[in-house]
Formats: C-alpha cells, structure tokens, sequence
C-alpha cells in the first residue's frame, strides 16, 4: 500500500512520542468490565466501565473509568479518573485522582492531588497533598503540606508540614491531632478542635465572607479551568471512540482517502477544507444582513459547528488508524483507535507550533474529506466516496 503525504507527515510529526512510547513498551487495555490480573513492563492505560487491579505495575498507570478499584502495587505514578476511585493498595509514586468519590486506603508516597466529590484517606504518608472536594477527611496525617479547598473537612493523625484549610462549612480536629507546623485556616466560624490536639506553629483563623477575596477568586478559577479541561479532554477520548465504534466504515473510508490516495488528492482535500473553514464565516456574515437570509444563515451556522466538531475528532481518529496500520497492520476500525488516538493528538497538541500545526492539517483534512462524503451522499453518482475525487 502506497501511503500518502499526509501519512508521512503525521508519522514523521509523531516520532518523538512514539519513540517514547517504544523505548517505554506501553500497554493499553479497554474492556466494559475490565479485569487485570497480569502483569506487562512499561507504562500501562486502562479504561473501561469498570477496572479491577490485581496484579501490580511496575512503571506509570493510568485509569479512566466509572469504578476504579485498585488492589494491587503501583511501583510509580497512578493518575485514575472516574466516578469511584477506591485504592486498597500502595502508590509509591505520585497520585493524581479525579472522581466522584475518592478512597485512600494505603500509603502514598510521592505527592497527592484529587478532585472530587468526596476525599477520604484513611492511610496517607503522602510527600504532600492537595484536594479540593466537599467533603475531605484525612484520617492519617500527611508527610508533608497539605492544602485543602472545600466544605467539610475532618483531620486527624500527624501532619508533617503546614495545613491550610479553605472551607466552606465545618472543619475539625481529631483527638491526638499533631500538626507540626502552623495550621491557617478560613471558615465561617472557627474550627472545632479537641483538646488533645497539638499544633507546633499555632493555629490561624480567617473568618471567610460570602464573597471570595481576590486571591481565593483566582484559586477557584484555576481550579475551575482545570476541571474544565480535564472533562472537556475526556468528552474527546469518548466521542472518538464512540464515533470510531459505532460508525467504523465511515472513519475507514476518511482514512483510505488519506493513506491510500495520491498526494495530489490529500494536498486538494486539505485546500478544500481550509476553504471551509475561512470561507464559511464570511458567507455567513453576507447571509445574516439580508433579512432573507437570516434563516438560512442559522441552519449554515449549525451545520459548520457541527462539522468543525466532527473534523476535529476525525482528525484523533486518524491518528489511531495510522497507528494501528503501521504497527499493528490492522486495517479493520475498532472503537480503541478513536480513543488512543485522541490521546495522542491531546498530546501532541502541547508542541509549540508544529502540534497545533499537525492538529490544523488534519482537521481541515477530515472537514474537506466529511465535505466531500456528504456531497456525494447527497448527490450520489458511478465513483464510491473510496475513489480519487479530486
């Protein structure tokens, strides 16, 4: 098979990740009701409906998932996501959780980060730690410093560093609390702590208003901007694999145009979807001051959203499916390509200049491809949307 211009250049874009990738042996496994019991070297992704760890990892894991169990050692770095995260077992390295509700039951040893509903943590020995949850309780103290924004939060055990609290609600200390260094905190009222409490640097109270100071505003909008980009990422990763799932033959016949016809047509196909994209606002604009017009310029302003949506999750899909012909000669569309692939093109996205510029060639690219499909489909004639039609 003869690839295309396209091909070349995303292969050639992509090879320091995929260098990386093969020096690191990555495994991916995705299942409704994902079970691992075994074990594999390198880097290891998951997702599923539902995740059961039990055999440990000896590199990174990462999870995303609605029920994440983890039973099993994590000699590196974890980053789960999904509506419940449960560890049961140790994270040597750092841990990142987003989740619904969160359960630490072993230690941690390098930082730890977690967005959540709720936080509970009942062995901790974390090098530090940031949550921000409505309702958090550390049941075992901390390594290090601890930063928590939310609503209720309980603390008990040793806490190696300083604490600070932003709460909203009630926040309260344990019986034989320690806190080694200070403990600054802001809340409605003050903070319910028991007489065997001990804390080394003092205790600290802000009486927190209604309206944020400015410093908390800039906090809760970083946080926010987060959250935002961290939904709006995995929204990507599922659309793609739905759309590669559901639709296989229509992302195999985009990537037979790209991969399999001649430069001359990839060049012309990527033109044409540049012109969509830079022409369609002007046409728009024209159509919008005639009042006759204006109809017709809502329908056109929907149908270019949608296809700029569409163009840019086909452009994830194009990734996988040029990664799954190339490595694993699997011509054939599964559900997977769409979401590794959206993986990838997140991250190559973060190159300055030559990602975003990989991300615009294949976007216009797939809307000039999409174009061209939905004419012929509406016009149908003797060629199949497969042949050279440029």
């Amino acid at each position: 098979m003869k690839y295309s211009f396209l091909f070349t250049l995303a292969i050639t874009l992509l090879t320091p990740v995929l260098a990386l990738a093969a020096e690191a042996t990555p495994s991916f496994s995705a299942d409704q009701n994902l079970f691992v019991a075994s074990s594999t070297p390198g880097n290891r992704y998951l997702a599923g409906g539902t995740i059961t760890i039990t055999a440990p990892s000896s590199s990174d894991l990462s999870a995303f998932a609605g029920s994440i169990v983890s039973g099993a050692l994590i000699a590196e770095d974890a980053l789960f996501a999904g509506g419940v995260v449960d560890v049961r077992a140790p994270v040597h390295g750092d841990f990142r959780a987003f989740g619904g509700r969160i359960e630490i039951k072993a230690p941690i040893g390098g930082d730890l980060v977690a967005f959540g509903g709720s936080v509970d943590a009942s062995v901790m020995g974390a090098h530090s730690a940031f949550i921000v949850a409505a309702n958090t309780t550390l049941s075992a103290g901390a390594g290090g410093p601890v930063v928590i924004y939310g609503n209720n939060v309980a603390l008990n055990g040793e806490f190696s560093g300083d604490v600070r609290v932003v709460a909203l609600g009630r926040i309260t200390l344990g019986d034989n609390t320690h806190i080694r260094g200070t403990f600054s905190y802001e809340a409605p009222e003050e903070a319910t702590i028991s007489s065997s409490a001990i804390i080394d640097g003092g205790a600290h109270y802000t009486g927190s208003s209604y309206l944020p100071s400015t410093k908390e505003a800039r906090a809760l909008a970083f946080v926010s901007v987060g959250v935002f980009l961290i939904v709006k990422i995995l929204s990507a990763l599922i659309l793609a694999g739905l759309l590669a799932g559901l639709f296989p033959r229509l992302s195999q016949t985009i990537a037979l145009r790209a991969f399999s016809s001649s430069t001359r047509s990839v060049f012309l196909t990527i033109l044409l979807g540049f012109a969509l994209l830079v022409a369609t606002p002007a046409l728009l604009l024209l159509l919008a001051v005639t009042f006759v017009g204006i109809g017709l310029a809502v329908l056109l302003a929907i149908a270019y959203g949608l296809l700029i949506g569409l163009s840019l999750v086909y452009a994830g899909i194009l990734v996988g499916v040029a990664l799954a012909w190339r490595f694993e000669h699997r011509k054939t569309v599964l559900w997977r390509d769409g979401l590794f692939g959206m993986f990838i093109l997140a991250l190559v996205s973060l190159i300055p200049f030559v990602g975003i510029t990989l991300v615009l060639l294949l976007t216009t690219f797939s809307m000039g491809a999409l174009a061209l499909l939905f004419f012929h489909t509406a016009f149908p004639h003797t060629e199949s949307p497969e042949d050279d039609l440029l």
